[in-house]
Order: C-alpha cells, then sequence, then structure tokens
C-alpha cells in the first residue's frame, strides 16, 4: 500500500487548522468568563450570537456523546458569544487559504518538475 504523502499532510493541515480554530474560539469563550468574573465589561460582543434549542439530554447538545466530540474537535457550543464567533472565524479565513495556496503552490511546482 501506498500512501500519498503530500495528500496525507494537506488533509491533516486542515484538520489541524479546524481543531486550532475550535481552541481560540473556546479560549476567547473563557477569557470572556474571566472577564464576566472581574466585572469587566466589553459590550455587545460577550452577548450570545446564537442559542440552539438542543435539550441537555440528546447527543448532539454540546456536552452530549457526539456533540462533545465535536465541541472538542471543532469548538461546536449551543451557544456562542459573538467575540467568540469573530474569533473563530477570523482564524479559519486567513489559515485555511494560506495552507490551500501553499500546497497548490508546491503541487504547481512538482508537476512542474515533472
Amino acid at each position: 500500500m501506498k500512501i500519498n504523502l503530500q495528500k496525507f499532510f494537506y488533509f491533516t493541515s486542515i484538520m489541524l487548522i479546524l481543531l486550532a480554530g475550535g481552541l481560540a474560539g473556546y479560549g476567547t469563550h473563557e477569557l470572556l468568563e474571566y472577564y464576566e468574573e472581574t466585572d469587566f465589561k466589553i459590550g455587545w460582543l460577550s452577548e450570545p450570537a446564537y442559542a440552539l434549542n438542543i435539550p441537555v439530554d440528546s447527543p448532539f447538545h454540546h456536552k452530549g456523546i457526539i456533540g462533545s466530540i465535536f465541541a472538542v474537535m471543532f469548538g461546536y457550543t449551543v451557544s456562542a458569544e459573538w467575540a467568540r464567533i469573530i474569533v473563530h472565524i477570523s482564524y479559519l479565513a486567513i489559515a485555511l487559504p494560506l495552507v490551500i495556496w501553499v500546497y497548490r503552490k508546491m503541487n504547481e511546482r512538482n508537476i512542474a518538475k515533472a
């Protein structure tokens, strides 16, 4: 069995970017909770951007079986603050196109050599 290492690292790079985006969003959430405890106000950024009406006992809730996997891997939650959404989407909007661009350039270079 022969594995194409370029494709392997391409897809693992994308998975790592999705994981890092979730971590950035979760870190932002924790920072907002700290600000809330210290009565530091940041305005509308700490208000919920959305709230999914998923019951806590559902497997799709971020504390359920399936939801917890998505929460760890991609930062999924049933309710997120505006700051968390902005950080998460901004990171993905910068990192994903950059990785895709780098791998396309590498692929073009490899085709030109052949």
